[in-house]
């Protein structure tokens, strides 16, 4: 093919340039023995090799840190699900039937909020109960149901229990 362009090209030239023509064959331009051959071939391939291990190291580096983060995802991973299932543990607590001691006491403090006419105080009944803040809280989402809290009229600050 590239005969026929040769040839194509060649047909527009004068009759002093045809005469001129490149001979297509490949003749030999340069001479070099073995060792020049070999030590021309080295430093063109020195360069490369130097190339070919900064990436071999990048790689390295790069494989490293993958890991890093692999391990790291996989820590964040079993992190979000305790909590999750703290989440899920605490949702139930809330919504979890009344156990045995706290359904006895939750007869008690109805007893006791419908000897005082159906209202109390909160702070007067969590007395009389000899239970803690914390306990007594318990106790009333337990109860809500039965029990019904709601701020006093003549204090903002103060709750009264009222049975529903």
């Amino acid at each position: 093919m590239s005969e026929i362009a040769l040839a194509k090209i060649n047909n527009f030239a004068s009759s002093k340039a045809k005469q001129a023509e490149v001979p297509t064959t490949e003749e030999p331009i340069f001479v070099l023995t073995g060792t020049q051959l070999q030590d021309l071939i080295s430093r063109a391939v020195l360069p490369l090799q130097a190339d070919l291990q900064d990436l071999k190291d990048t790689i390295a580096l790069l494989e490293e840190k993958i890991a890093t983060l692999e391990a790291t995802q996989d820590l964040q991973a079993e992190n979000s699900f305790i909590q999750l299932q703290l989440i899920n543990d605490l949702r139930n607590a809330i919504h979890k039937e009344p156990q045995p001691l706290q359904k006895d006491r939750g007869e008690i403090l109805r007893a006791l909020i419908a000897a005082n006419d159906g209202k109390m105080l909160r702070a007067q009944a969590r007395k009389k109960m000899h239970l803690s803040e914390s306990r007594f809280s318990e106790l009333l989402a337990v109860m809500d149901d039965y029990i019904e809290v709601k701020p006093y009229h003549l204090n903002r600050n103060l709750k009264v229990l009222v049975l529903k």
